[in-house]
């Protein structure tokens, strides 16, 4: 199964030094079953790209949690990884439709690919992560802002360039 682990750009270097990362609360994205139910059309593509947004969305919350002044820039991060879902992968749907919990850290192996923001969306991004509590609660001028930040596109890197990346961060 090919899974959606929304990162921050520490925990990428965390992955690239230690070659495993623990998704935090084992907490990542996938096209489910429940996710196909949601959409009336939609190839595995398409359906991948909103577990990729919803993985991008988590990974601003990930970066409101982070300690203010870590010395990188803020930048949305998600890692696109296989995981064998016999038994690694369990559905949550009480969650939301394409959220899943793996019960294994993800080896630099299963790693296909990272997906980071670029450098125009990182003032984005900061206004999003400062807002994000108030955008799930409700707030319309909180959503909007969360959705500046949901705008940008993320740049795809593969794995060997990672290191390449945050050395140049």
């Amino acid at each position: 199964m090919q899974i959606y682990v929304p990162v921050t750009l520490a925990m990428l270097q965390q992955l690239v030094t230690d070659e495993s990362l623990r998704p935090v609360n084992g907490t990542a994205f996938a096209v489910t079953p429940r996710l196909r139910e949601a959409y009336t059309e939609g190839d595995d593509d398409e359906l991948g790209e909103v577990a990729l947004r919803e993985a991008a969305l988590a990974s601003l919350r990930l970066l409101a949690a982070e300690p203010a002044g870590a010395g990188l820039p803020p930048r949305r991060a998600v890692l696109v990884a296989k995981v064998d879902d016999a038994g690694d992968v369990t559905l949550r749907p009480d969650l939301d439709d394409a959220v899943v919990r793996i019960g294994a850290a993800v080896s630099i192996d299963d790693v296909a690919a990272a997906y980071v923001d670029n450098a125009a969306a990182e003032a984005d991004v900061l206004a999003a992560v400062a807002v994000i509590d108030e955008a799930d609660l409700g707030d319309e001028d909180a959503e909007l802002t969360v959705g500046d930040a949901q705008d940008h596109d993320l740049a795809w890197y593969a794995t060997q360039e990672l290191p390449f990346l945050l050395e140049l961060l």
